[in-house]
């Protein structure tokens, strides 16, 4: 970012700090946070000060579990995602006496509690369940192994944990604990768009850092407090998907797994773009719907909708803004965009049924009117006011 870009920015500052209150309306709290990640910007062309900021700081993890455990109490979104899950994952393995899963994304042991809990009702015998649970660190998979352990002695299972300390970007697939041919499911929760960091130095379609961002800009991009509705056109509409090694990799190696089934849930949204004022006003527009709707249904403390805000969506948001290259995590993308990737890796999609999806209904009891869920192509959206936050999809290989 040349010195002129920096001015721009610093401008754009300007403006967001008139707006911008952790205990304002959710757009003003998610200004926040787009500030925080675009002084980072500016900072880190200085030597020495992102080491010192060290931005976003590493959760403890006490901290990690929960924030985790506060978004999962007070959004739906996780709770339909495993109920649909434990449908899917339990009809594909219908009358097996051994199941195993592996969950790419560990940490919440109440996933695999709902999949017990379906198990028990369509299985009467005692059955092995092996979960192989893949988390960056030892601390999270004990506590899970422990939860989960207890869970399968009420439920009168044998289960058989696998805890394996790895990142999702640095897994070898060929070295999990799968036996040839045994009854395999897959669940990535929130999860897989890890992968698709890059190095934005090695990629020829990046904007060069020297892209301006004034004022203007920023009162046009926040101006949007209107959530865009679509305007009854299908939610998919299948554009080509840029490359991505890593990613590829990645789906070719679960496919060599041969899954019966693989479960995918991420954030309906697109932050992945090369354009920083882009990814900006994708993140106001996502995030800021994301806080609205849970100012519109929050049950708990002012402290804790602070510290779910700030040290889960927040550190989010900065990311998104103050991130390039593989420290850039959180690349959302929208489902139109995951099917023909997934397709192209050679899976197909299995159809989200229209009873699970009146159990996973029950789970918006208690969190007002304004959430819906959307069939459509097969697969689920969560929306909020018929926006589609987040969406679940279940894969076959073919």
């Amino acid at each position: 970012m040349d010195l002129g870009s920096i001015e721009y920015a610093d401008n754009a500052l300007e403006y967001l700090a008139h707006i911008a209150s952790p205990y304002g309306d959710a757009m003003q709290r998610v200004a926040t946070y787009v500030s925080e990640g675009l002084a980072f910007q500016v900072l880190k062309n200085l030597k020495g000060v992102p080491k010192a900021l060290s931005l976003p700081k590493t959760l403890s993890t006490s901290e990690e579990l929960l924030v985790k455990n506060l978004f999962f109490q007070f959004y739906p979104f996780l709770k339909i995602a495993y109920v649909i899950s434990s449908h899917a994952i339990a009809e594909a393995m219908k009358g097996e006496e051994v199941i195993h899963v592996i969950d790419l994304s560990a940490s919440e042991a109440a996933q695999w509690i709902y999949l017990m809990q379906r198990l028990k009702e369509q299985q009467k015998k005692p059955l092995l369940l092996k979960i192989t649970a893949i988390h960056e660190k030892k601390e999270v998979l004990e506590q899970m192994a422990l939860h989960l352990g207890v869970e399968a002695q009420k439920f009168n299972f044998h289960l058989q944990f696998n805890a394996i300390v790895s990142s999702l970007e640095n897994l070898d697939l060929e070295s999990l604990p799968v036996e040839k041919g045994e009854p395999l499911a897959i669940s990535s929760v929130l999860q897989l768009h890890s992968l698709l960091a890059t190095d934005d130095s090695m990629s020829s379609c990046r904007n060069p850092p020297s892209e301006s961002m004034n004022q203007s800009t920023f009162k046009e991009v926040l101006g949007k407090k209107k959530i865009n509705q679509s305007s009854g056109s299908s939610l998919l509409s299948f554009p080509i998907c840029a490359s991505s090694p890593k990613m590829e990799g990645f789906l070719n190696g679960l496919r060599k797994l041969q899954p019966r089934l693989v479960v995918i849930t991420e954030q309906e949204s697109n932050v992945n773009g090369s354009s920083l004022t882009e990814r900006v006003d994708k993140a106001l527009d996502f995030y800021g719907a994301l806080f609205k709707c849970l100012e519109s249904t929050f049950l708990g403390t002012a402290v804790e909708r602070i510290m779910l805000e700030r040290t889960l969506l927040g550190d989010e948001i900065k990311n998104i803004v103050a991130c390039e290259g593989v420290e850039r995590k959180e690349r959302h993308e929208k489902l139109e965009t995951w099917i023909p990737r997934l397709e192209l890796a050679g899976f197909g999609r299995e159809t989200i049924r229209y009873d699970w999806m009146m159990q996973a209904k029950k789970e918006l009891q208690g969190y007002g009117n304004g959430y819906k869920l959307l069939q459509e192509n097969k697969c689920l959206f969560v929306c909020w006011n018929d926006k589609p936050l987040f969406s679940v999809s279940a894969w076959k290989v073919y």
